[in-house]
């Protein structure tokens, strides 16, 4: 084999597997597909220019761009504001509720996004469900800005 050869075949699978390192683990679309966010693998949630508006941590914590913590999500499903009061839910239904238990959207299992009345307002390709609720339903404006 020319050396040559070798060694681009080399150069381009380290180029390929660096980019698929690089690339995100979720993407937040909307109803036209196109795409609103990314999720990266660390949690940080960027906006659709790359530039980061927060993060969803291990722990269940929900950051804004300076890293205050803006809410929580437990592992029932249930969404917190920073003051730590229930906002909403994500059940297993593939329903979201408010804090009043009232349906104010879908998180489906194929990713789709619907509100209350079942108009798809988005996808949520490769993420929790729970991330991709508090992305659409309660935390989705919440950036360095406001």
């Amino acid at each position: 084999m020319n050396v040559r050869i070798f060694i681009s075949i080399v150069l381009l699978s380290l180029i390929c597997c660096f980019n698929i390192a690089l690339a995100a683990d979720g993407e937040f679309r909307d109803a036209s597909n196109r795409t609103v966010g990314y999720l990266k693998s660390d949690g940080s949630v960027h906006d659709a220019s790359n530039r980061e508006i927060g993060a969803f941590k291990d722990n269940g914590d929900v950051r804004d761009a300076s890293n205050r913590t803006i809410g929580y999500i437990r592992t029932n499903g249930e969404i917190r504001d920073g003051s730590n009061r229930t906002i909403g839910y994500v059940k297993d239904d593939e329903s979201v509720r408010d804090g009043s238990n009232r349906i104010i959207g879908y998180v489906k299992s194929d990713g789709s996004v619907h509100n209350a009345s079942n108009r798809t307002i988005g996808y949520a390709k490769n993420i929790k469900k729970e991330h991709a609720a508090a992305f659409f339903f309660f935390y989705e404006d919440r950036s360095e800005n406001k």
